[in-house]
């Protein structure tokens, strides 16, 4: 049995509670995933569907509208290197707006062997502002880590130019909640104005994350497990993870002048039954 998230200050709760009920779940598109959905998942919980290399761009707007058509708020992502072309764009904004979808993720994504026209996220942001998309929100990647090879300035300017053309930012699953804050501030300093949604693991079982590790080919969600094996096992519980740590760690910082953080976005690794059973937990636990 996970212990319970003990915080003692009131306003630190309420925000806390708040942030439960309205966090977010990533899946991916698997053959069964829409079955997992419907049988897990409240319908007041907001879905992504993340771009799945191994599937391509359609499965992911075909699960998409099959989750809208039964009531869930769902965005897809679109993967800079899986949408062919701007008809191919078109497309998918048509698709969109038929089922009633008014919010998108826009990822670089991983390279694929079939060259798209759009080099990087930037450029399929620009496109799909071109076209009458009806999207009212539209979400970017931010990577609070950086890269190795890529210098401060540059990333903090390529996400300026990004968050022009968004609403919101999700993060990378980063496990240093000091690293998030340190990162959220600069971004606030440097006129980033976006809400952040920081993304965390769900309470994902210990074998399903060796075998995301392993390399299942879904793309953004699993990149942080290749990086960070050693530390992902300090934040292992008997029988799973859990992100109890890193949401504790920001929550008193939830809405602070200094920062834009707003909440969390959980990727779920499609383990929608202990990960909606966790966030019911917390919402008791915080009641």
């Amino acid at each position: 049995m996970k212990r319970a998230l003990t915080v003692r200050d009131t306003a630190t709760r309420a925000s806390l509670r708040r942030t439960f009920e309205d966090l977010g779940y990533e899946v991916i598109p698997f053959k069964k995933t829409q079955e997992q959905v419907l049988a897990h998942v409240p319908k007041d919980v907001r879905l992504t569907v993340t771009a799945s290399p191994a599937k391509g761009q359609d499965a992911t707007i075909d699960l998409t509208v099959a989750l809208a058509g039964h009531g869930y708020a769902v965005a897809p992502h679109l993967s800079a290197q899986q949408v062919r072309d701007r008809g191919h764009l078109a497309d998918i904004v048509a698709r969109c707006r038929e089922a009633g979808i008014s919010d998108v993720f826009v990822v670089g994504g991983d390279p694929a062997e079939t060259p798209t026209e759009f080099q990087d996220a930037h450029a399929l942001l620009v496109a799909l502002h071109e076209l009458d998309h009806g999207f009212t929100e539209i979400g970017i990647g931010g990577h609070p880590e950086g890269h190795p090879a890529v210098s401060e300035d540059v990333l903090f300017q390529a996400l300026k130019d990004k968050a022009a053309l968004a609403t919101h930012i999700k993060t990378q699953i980063v496990f240093d909640p000091a690293v998030i804050l340190r990162w959220a501030r600069e971004l606030a300093r440097r006129g980033i104005e976006l809400p952040v949604h920081v993304g965390v693991p769900g309470a994902v079982h210990r074998q399903k994350l060796l075998r995301v590790s392993g390399g299942l080919g879904i793309g953004e969600s699993a990149k942080f497990l290749k990086k960070q094996q050693t530390l992902l096992w300090r934040f292992f519980v008997p029988g799973g993870y859990s992100p109890d740590k890193i949401i504790k760690g920001l929550a008193p910082h939830i809405g602070k002048p200094d920062n834009h953080l707003e909440g969390f976005h959980v990727f779920t690794f499609n383990d929608l039954a202990p990960t909606e059973a966790w966030r019911q937990k917390m919402l008791t636990d915080l009641a």
